[in-house]
């Protein structure tokens, strides 16, 4: 690991400048400057001050963790298929995350299980197809280009009572699929 360039991105991130990293960790400039051109390492106590300047810990600053994946393609999805739908996680470990995005296909006929009520929020958009979106004793149809949004406090389920094939792009907060 290269301590200097990494202590450099976070002060940069900060949108600090040597000196002000030096003033509030009670260094020198030249400290500071040299640290980040890895010609010198500091303490224990001195690697502390500073990353508590620059918001983080030890731990979190020596953590393993590679970069956060940003963009995912086809080979980082997962698809669970039944007879008669399919769920596509479009983002790897998403039930880690505060959102989980899918596609659900659902063949004409096909509808998805109950989901009972529970905290959060829901969001779809219909790529293509009909179906209809039961909410408790309401219901609503849904067709290509439109869109729902609701809080799950009622149980809920979408059923393809169209001819064609039925694709969803359905976000739940926090991830229920």
């Amino acid at each position: 690991m290269d301590i200097g360039k990494k202590i450099q991105s976070l002060r940069l991130q900060y949108g600090l400048t040597q000196k002000e990293l030096a003033d509030r960790a009670e260094l020198s400039k030249g400290f500071i400057s040299q640290l980040e051109r890895n010609q010198t390492s500091p303490s224990i106590a001195t690697l502390t001050d500073i990353l508590e300047c620059l918001g983080t810990t030890p731990g979190e600053f020596f953590s393993d963790r590679g970069e956060e994946k940003i963009v995912f393609s086809s080979d980082d999805m997962f698809e669970k298929v039944e007879d008669d739908q399919s769920i596509l996680w479009l983002i790897p470990n998403a039930q880690k995350n505060e959102l989980e995005p899918i596609l659900l296909t659902l063949k004409p006929g096909a509808a998805t299980s109950e989901d009972l009520p529970h905290p959060g929020e829901e969001f779809g958009f219909v790529l293509s197809g009909t179906a209809v979106l039961f909410l408790g004793s309401r219901s609503f149809r849904l067709k290509k280009g439109c869109s729902f949004y609701y809080k799950p406090t009622v149980p809920h389920r979408i059923e393809n009572r169209g001819k064609t094939e039925f694709r969803l792009l359905w976000v739940s907060t926090p991830p229920s699929f």
